[in-house]
């Protein structure tokens, strides 16, 4: 029963979720859809960063959600690093959501994101004791679990390159004003022995 219950859980974890990287164009956009029928939840959780290897700044676009018409937005999010949207669809149809940088010229941003599969039982509903309601809030928390730690390895890869960024910095005013100290002793030192300079005249 257990190996049942395993199996059950790594089969929806990997049919329901789907972690993407994806490299957006400067000023431009990348768009994907998702097919989903009526009283489906559609779940997208993403953050914006940078493939630089020395990048130490957070970088930030927008996310927007439209209907199946593409008419409405149905969830906007501008300039921002990083984001979660939980969606109840009222109708079924194809969903589109896109990822926009058409206000900036960076080239190395991309964005990391997680889709969630449909939610058909309510993991949140204290009525749902049976196994599949018990599965289905189980695998859940493990994708949020996950989710939170792709957030923290790319916030841990930002904060390092900042802090080598500094500490690279100190380094070189450091020898900077190692640097003038040096030029300023080698000065003083040249003025005061031709201050003390005996002069004779013939």
């Amino acid at each position: 029963m257990k190996f049942f219950i395993c199996s059950l859980v790594a089969l929806m974890w990997c049919s329901l979720c789907g972690a993407h990287n994806v490299l957006l164009p400067a000023y431009g956009e990348r768009c994907f859809f998702e097919t989903l029928s009526k009283n489906d939840e559609l779940a997208v959780s993403f953050q914006f960063g940078d493939r630089a290897p020395d990048s130490t700044e957070q970088l930030k676009g927008d996310f927007i959600m439209y209907s199946s018409d593409r008419r409405d937005a149905l969830r906007t999010f501008r300039d921002v690093s990083h984001g979660d949207v939980r969606l109840r669809v009222p109708h079924g149809g194809k969903f589109e959501y896109c990822f926009v940088n058409i206000n900036s010229g960076a080239t190395t941003k991309d964005v990391t994101f997680n889709i969630e599969g449909t939610i058909f039982v309510d993991p949140n509903d204290p009525k749902s004791d049976s196994l599949d309601g018990a599965v289905k809030q189980l695998s859940r928390l493990t994708k949020e679990l996950k989710n939170e730690q792709s957030y923290i390895v790319i916030r841990e890869r930002t904060h390092r390159n900042t802090a080598e960024s500094t500490n690279d910095r100190v380094k070189w005013w450091s020898v900077f004003q190692l640097g003038v100290v040096i030029a300023s002793s080698l000065f003083q030192v040249y003025y005061l022995r031709r201050f003390f300079e005996v002069t004779s005249y013939v």
